[in-house]
């Protein structure tokens, strides 16, 4: 049964910024959001045609990613605003990195950076644990 883990209000939302890749990465796709990062969203082209495939980059990730207890939009967003302080971090349970993040700002970037790539996985296992 598939569930609606992923939003795509948020995935529209993040598209409008969608040349840095930021709705790439939420759904699930580093390698393709940083790609659409260092080229502006593939000089404008790729970022115009994602305009319509977000409903099924929606559909996989809610596939490919566990619901549970921790929304994945809710750390996505706190990931996008505050990451370097690591709300993101302290809500998904990790207190720990969440204040070093904060102390360090988010590693000096470097932390902010690698839960942009790993932020779905993370909240996945976590909800499997809990689920």
């Amino acid at each position: 049964m598939q569930t609606d883990n992923h939003s795509k209000t948020i995935g529209y939302l993040l598209w409008i910024f969608g040349f840095t890749g930021s709705h790439r990465f939420y759904y699930g796709k580093p390698i393709t959001g940083t790609i659409w990062f260092f080229t502006l969203g593939l000089l404008g082209i790729g970022w115009l045609i994602d305009l319509f495939l977000i409903p099924a980059m929606d559909r996989q990730a809610d596939l490919r990613f566990q619901a549970g207890p921790i929304n994945y939009s809710v750390a996505w967003i706190l990931l996008t605003f505050l990451g370097l302080l690591g709300i993101h971090r302290m809500y998904i349970g990790k207190w720990l990195t969440g204040i070093l993040y904060l102390l360090s700002a988010g590693l000096f970037g470097l932390g902010y950076l690698y839960d942009y790539w790993t932020l779905n996985r993370q909240i996945d296992g976590l909800n499997r644990q809990r689920g």
